[in-house]
């Protein structure tokens, strides 16, 4: 992995080039106050503000920490490469025309390998990159506006977009933003490369990614790994829904485990929290700043409004997120503070009487931030035409902060009803300004979740390869010899007779049998010769039926080139696509894990016993899917997916009544 300190904390810049983009930089060092040596590189020696260009690279008095080319995409290459050889820290390359716009010019791809040749050992942001903003060190690499100020401590922000960056750094919500990295391509330096190199400066409280696609898993994982380690946490705004994994059509779990399953995965098996818009991102990553990880996924809620209790209380309904019932504890202490006038619950709307006493809504409010509570929500909207007779809130929130010890966040119901010098007061005294009520809840739903990143490394996708239908006898064969249960069969009629009543009988040829009209149950011994005689299909396959089922489930794993190899675990039988019931895992994964997530499943309570019927046996369900696992992680060099469907779920086995298999024959 590339050592990116010098290019991310530089003591030294230079820009290369001209034009309104290099002097933008200059301006916006000076601005930040940057204190090292800040250099211009241009062959008509110009002067911007105050900055007496050199002629060439070698003019230079030394090799910059951080160099901004700023220069057409051919001679960028050059300069890079000479950049190299004079052994820089590192450089942003601006010049876009490379592998983003290879749809429209084949040689943009060409031009990409050639400078990530050129770069050599010397890391490189982009290209078709703005570059960064260290507001710790006020330094920076970047061509335009940005919104940042000096900090001494904050998060750190990655995105492929410069204009997502951009309008991230202008938030108005107190935010303290470390770096704004914009990684462009990626033709070299990845972003879980840059992120794990951020993970050693120890200003860095929390690490935001948006995320377009994660490449190489084992990246991912190490800094996953790295990030629990330390105790920073991550969280993803991850984008575009992939239909990578849908490539292969065969089966129902291509479909399934396609769009965003496998980004899912992936992002639980790695331990980072998910966000899905801008607001729950910048929001999040406040409270992991202010309060860390939440120890606990139970939240109070005090307002002055029923209206604001009902709201919080129903957007959490659907989440992880609850509300406990009061205790006695809690219910004396409110007593007391607020006397008998008050119904008691939580969340808790404590009336106004009590407003602009600092003393009885510290009181008030102290016992909602109780041991057992994760993050107490005091929702104050302070209005925007005169917010004086609103400093009471202000006051007991950083009361109830300091007197508890305890998580707190005033939330605003609305952006603009939290002003930022407010915001910055509050965090300031270690309570956490959040703006929305959905955005806090979500927020405290990642802060709470704090799951550890899983110890097994994701399996990697592999090259692109032809794969091959194996057929359902065959593809049974396979999957025994690594524990898998199938059903006794025949490929006969003279065999089948040797077999118990009652019978499958399926005609082979087929992907899905069903809707050929290709699959014949509860067949007898006088039936057999005749339901044999009329199958459609290329030949027959006779199988002692499984009876006693009290659960049908489906088991895939598909290859995914995004993601490696995501495995499907959910509804099976002819109902498995209406459904779509499903829970993904990236293989391999743990047995702790796929047992943990088994309750997530609506179909869950057929295999703990539904309305008085037998539990399945849950254990032999779980080996199974271990025993899918282990083939694909032994073939994972010939894979493509494969898929059991169903899988019968009885009081004492699980077995395979169905199974395909896509595969890549083997190397001669």
């Amino acid at each position: 992995m590339r050592n990116l300190s010098r290019l991310l904390r530089p003591k030294s810049i230079a820009v290369v080039g001209g034009g309104a983009w290099c002097a933008q930089i200059i301006l916006q060092c000076q601005k930040m106050g940057f204190a090292g040596h800040l250099w211009m590189v241009h062959p008509k020696e110009i002067e911007v503000c105050g900055v007496k260009a050199v002629a060439s690279l070698g003019h230079l008095p030394s090799p910059p920490d951080a160099v901004f080319v700023g220069v057409n995409r051919h001679l960028t290459i050059d300069l890079v490469r000479e950049l190299s050889a004079m052994g820089v820290g590192g450089a942003v390359c601006f010049a876009s025309g490379f592998s983003e716009a290879a749809a429209e010019d084949a040689a943009g791809t060409d031009l990409q390998s050639a400078l990530v040749e050129a770069a050599g050992d010397m890391p490189i942001l982009g290209p078709n990159c703005y570059g960064f903003v260290n507001a710790l060190d006020n330094a920076l690499l970047w061509p335009d506006q940005h919104g940042c100020a000096t900090v001494k401590t904050g998060v750190a922000i990655l995105t492929q977009s410069s204009n997502i960056a951009i309008n991230l750094t202008m938030q108005q919500r107190g935010l303290p933003i470390a770096y704004t990295i914009a990684c462009g391509n990626m033709a070299q330096t990845s972003q879980a490369e840059i992120a794990t190199s951020l993970l050693d400066d120890p200003r860095v409280t929390a690490i935001g990614l948006h995320i377009e696609g994660f490449g190489d898993t084992f990246e991912w994982a190490t800094l996953a790994r790295k990030a629990h380690a330390k105790g920073i946490p991550l969280i993803a705004l991850k984008v575009g829904k992939s239909d990578q994994a849908q490539r292969a059509t065969v089966s129902h779990t291509a479909s399934l485990a396609g769009s965003d399953a496998g980004a899912s995965a992936m992002l639980r098996h790695l331990g980072i929290g998910r966000v899905y818009d801008l607001p729950t991102f910048l929001e999040t990553l406040m409270l992991l700043h202010s309060a860390g990880p939440l120890d606990a996924k139970t939240l109070s809620s005090v307002s002055c409004s029923g209206g604001e209790a009902s709201l919080v209380a129903d957007l959490a309904y659907d989440t992880e997120m609850d509300f406990p019932v009061l205790t006695d504890a809690q219910r004396t202490q409110l007593s007391r503070a607020l006397g008998p006038m008050v119904a008691l619950s939580n969340p808790l709307d404590y009336n106004t009487y009590i407003w602009r006493d600092t003393d009885a809504m510290t009181r008030a409010w102290l016992p909602m931030a109780a041991s057992h509570i994760g993050l107490t929500l005091l929702i104050v909207d302070y209005p925007h035409t005169d917010a004086s007779d609103w400093v009471c809130a202000t006051d007991a929130a950083i009361a109830v902060r300091k007197q508890s010890g305890r998580p707190v966040a005033v939330v605003a119901t609305l952006p603009e009803l939290m002003p930022l010098d407010i915001a910055q007061k509050l965090l300031a005294s270690g309570v956490t300004p959040l703006n929305g009520l959905r955005e806090a809840i979500a927020a405290a739903q990642i802060a709470a979740s704090g799951k550890p990143p899983a110890h097994e490394t994701p399996l990697a996708a592999g090259a692109d390869r032809t794969a091959i239908l194996l057929g359902e006898s065959a593809a049974k064969a396979e999957l025994s010899t690594f524990g898998m249960r199938v059903p006794k069969q025949a490929k006969d009629f003279a065999s089948g007779t040797a077999l118990t009543e009652p019978f499958a009988v399926k005609g082979t040829g087929f992907a899905h049998k069903s809707e050929a009209g290709a699959v014949a149950l509860n067949v007898t011994h006088l039936e057999l010769a005749e339901v044999v005689k009329n199958m459609p299909g290329d030949g027959v396959l006779i199988e002692e039926m499984i009876t006693g089922a009290v659960a049908k489930m489906l088991l895939g794993v598909v290859r995914d080139p995004a993601h490696g190899f995501v495995l499907t675990v959910g509804a099976g039988g002819i109902l498995t696509e209406i459904m779509k019931d499903t829970v993904s895992f990236i293989v391999p994964t743990s047995a702790d894990d796929i047992r943990a997530l088994l309750p997530s499943l609506k179909s869950y309570p057929l295999l703990t016993g539904f309305r008085g019927k037998s539990a399945a046996n849950i254990d032999d369900l779980i080996n199974a899917i271990m025993a899918l696992q282990s083939y694909v992680v032994a073939h994972a060099d010939r894979i493509e997916e494969v898929e059991i469907n169903p899988i019968m779920c009885t009081p004492t086995a699980a077995i395979a009544a169905d199974a395909l298999i896509r595969i890549a024959p083997e190397r001669t």
